[in-house]
């Protein structure tokens, strides 16, 4: 796997920017006051301290070909595979190669002990809206099968969504943009195991 300064890049050329779902917007918060009295903080003679923010650090994994992608936050832990490698073309069908691939995240989900797991399909901008909300949540809704099944804990909720072309992560204007577009993502609490 290849570490991806280029999805920031990618991410700079979608169609309005990158976006991100509902509900899955960092939410860091700043660990510690700051008192601006405090000496040892030498503030020049007049100056003042911004109100405080915290910026959200993010690593991100690319394997080579982008089929598959892993993004670490402070606070989440996201997977999100081309549906080329879970899928045939428009279909919800999952193929033999992406059982393995969804194990794989399954382990990841028990070693951090989530018990919230979102699981959002997405599709290109090429075909009718309605057309890519129907098979986005298909497609998501095939993933959290398996997953559920692999983790067999009624303890863990899923959130399953789809948002056809929704919140693009590259350009819908090439095949390879629209290739990164058309993915489901796995995300879920990081808890620092």
């Amino acid at each position: 796997m290849v570490a991806a300064n280029l999805y920031a890049a990618a991410a700079a050329h979608a169609d309005d920017g990158p976006s991100v779902p509902p509900g899955t917007e960092p939410s860091a918060s700043a660990p510690v006051e700051v008192d601006p009295a405090d000496p040892d903080l030498k503030l020049p003679e007049g100056a003042t301290l911004a109100e405080p923010k915290v910026l959200d650090i993010k690593m991100v994994v690319e394997d080579q070909g982008g089929e598959e992608r892993r993004e670490d936050t402070n606070t989440d832990v996201t997977f999100a595979l081309q549906a080329e490698v879970l899928f045939a073309k428009d279909s919800a069908k999952l193929s033999d190669q992406a059982k393995a691939r969804i194990d794989a995240i399954a382990q990841e989900i028990k070693k951090q002990n989530a018990t919230q797991v979102r699981v959002f399909g997405f599709t290109d901008n090429l075909g009718t809206h309605a057309h890519g909300v129907v098979l986005s949540k298909q497609r998501a809704n095939a993933v959290q099968d398996v997953l559920s099944r692999d983790l067999n804990d009624p303890n863990i909720t899923f959130d399953v969504r789809g948002y056809a072309e929704q919140y693009p992560i590259a350009d819908n204007s090439t095949e390879d943009g629209r290739k990164k577009n058309r993915r489901v993502e796995v995300t879920f609490p990081r808890t620092g195991s």
